[in-house]
């Protein structure tokens, strides 16, 4: 698609997000809890690591990360990064789960970073502007048929949530485990899946924000997002860091309105699921796991107009890279990031975990500043597609898909991942904080 600095006015969004973007993956709320590693009786934990990453669109990319647990409050997590090379810079930080003071069920989190890019890339078809078929994001879309320019990508949200009185957490908000290697020094059969008496409730009220500014020949252009997202989170598996028995289930709705600098109004419904087997031991392994996770989104403020030569126009749609999107680290790992975007989504994944029974740096001094308890390699397969429509012939169809394998790694009792992942498409590479689901 031909670059357009109309287009960059509302549609082109940046797409890299820093290393340490979050302890958690998707949904964005995990059970309260605290660790105590058997290795490190100490109450904190800590971790710095430098790393570096080359890809087409950034160049070599060098940067630290750090965080640190338990330092105001046993649950709480301090993150940041800072990164640069060539063109690209940036820096990022978080908080996540402070406890608000007086209170014993409300959370806090908030996480935050800028940066400038020479090159953000968006499938996505030009504001404003009625396309032939297909448009571009669309399921049926070209590889090639994207908008793109260098600029600053800046975004923020805070959320807050509330740990319903039932189930596991009806006498407390939190929960403490204790591990030995990496693994629940007490493992014990996981409970059968009813909110009222087990697992953990969580309501989540989240706002994002997303500030975009593009630079080319013809000048700077901006866009900018104002979402509320409120959820429900249920979460019964045995540790939600790295969990092998139970599920969880999440539900959502997002609504950005036209307000502030925000030019676009939209909603979007979802829902997703996570499923996980302990298979036990075995000879190489002390433990395998088999994790399933599902995925469904709908937004019924999106429209479609068309004019009297067939071409399409949409209407009150999320962005590219909010909704229902497929693409980059979390979902259609071996896809660019926000590839596909559309009215409807359908997602599916399976994942085979197993936990290395030999630990690399157990007997080297100076690797233990790692304080890395185990190593994890995961086999999974991805499948999945947007649709203009929620009708299901034409969500089960067409699936695009991908397969791969992972490196994952539990250290200071955070899960590190790194994603080598293959489609028609491509390969990918993505290093990353906690597991994808």
């Amino acid at each position: 698609m031909k670059k357009s600095v109309k287009a960059l006015l509302v549609y082109a969004f940046g797409v890299f997000i820093f290393v340490c973007s979050a302890v958690q993956a998707k949904p964005p709320s995990k059970v309260k809890y605290s660790v105590q590693r058997q290795e490190n009786i100490k109450k904190r934990e800590s971790l710095v690591l430098p790393y570096a990453f080359s890809t087409d669109d950034l160049g070599l990319v060098f940067g630290v990360g750090a965080m640190a647990t338990g330092l105001y409050q046993k649950q709480m997590t301090l993150g940041g990064t800072v990164y640069g090379g060539g063109e690209t810079k940036g820096l990022g930080a978080g908080l996540w789960n402070y406890r608000l003071l007086g209170s014993k069920r409300f959370f806090v989190s908030a996480i935050g970073m800028m940066g400038e890019y020479p090159l953000l890339r968006a499938y996505s078809p030009l504001p404003e502007v009625y396309t032939p078929a297909p448009r571009a994001g669309s399921n049926d879309s070209s590889f090639d048929d994207f908008i793109q320019g260098s600029g600053s990508s800046n975004w923020w949200e805070v959320s807050l949530e509330y740990v319903l009185p039932w189930g596991s957490a009806k006498e407390h908000s939190m929960s403490h485990y204790q591990l030995s290697g990496g693994l629940l020094k007490n493992d014990s059969e996981q409970p059968n899946w009813n909110p009222l008496t087990t697992g953990t409730s969580i309501v989540i009220a989240r706002q994002f924000n997303r500030y975009q500014q593009y630079r080319n020949e013809s000048g700077e252009l901006s866009g900018a997002v104002h979402a509320l997202e409120l959820g429900l989170l249920y979460d019964n598996t045995d540790f939600p860091a790295n969990p092998s028995k139970g599920s969880s289930q999440y539900i959502a709705y997002s609504y950005n309105p036209e307000w502030l600098e925000s030019k676009e109004q939209w909603d979007f419904v979802e829902i997703e699921a996570s499923k996980y087997f302990s298979l036990g031991k075995s000879s190489y392994a002390k433990q395998n796991i088999i994790a399933l996770n599902a995925w469904l989104g709908y937004s019924p403020s999106w429209d479609v107009a068309y004019d009297d030569k067939g071409n399409s126009q949409v209407t009150n749609n999320a962005p590219f890279l909010e909704g229902a999107t497929l693409g980059g680290m979390y979902r259609l790992r071996g896809f660019r990031q926000n590839r596909f975007h559309d009215k409807a989504v359908v997602y599916a994944t399976a994942e085979y975990r197993m936990t290395w029974d030999y630990n690399p740096t157990e007997n080297v001094r100076w690797l233990r500043f790692l304080k890395l308890d185990w190593l994890q390699t995961v086999l999974y397969v991805e499948g999945g597609r947007v649709s203009p429509t929620f009708n299901r012939d034409t969500l089960f169809s067409d699936w695009k898909s991908d397969v791969g394998v992972s490196l994952r790694a539990l250290t200071a009792g955070i899960v590190v991942r790194l994603d080598f992942t293959s489609s028609k498409e491509g390969g990918s590479t993505w290093l990353m904080i906690g597991h994808p689901f």
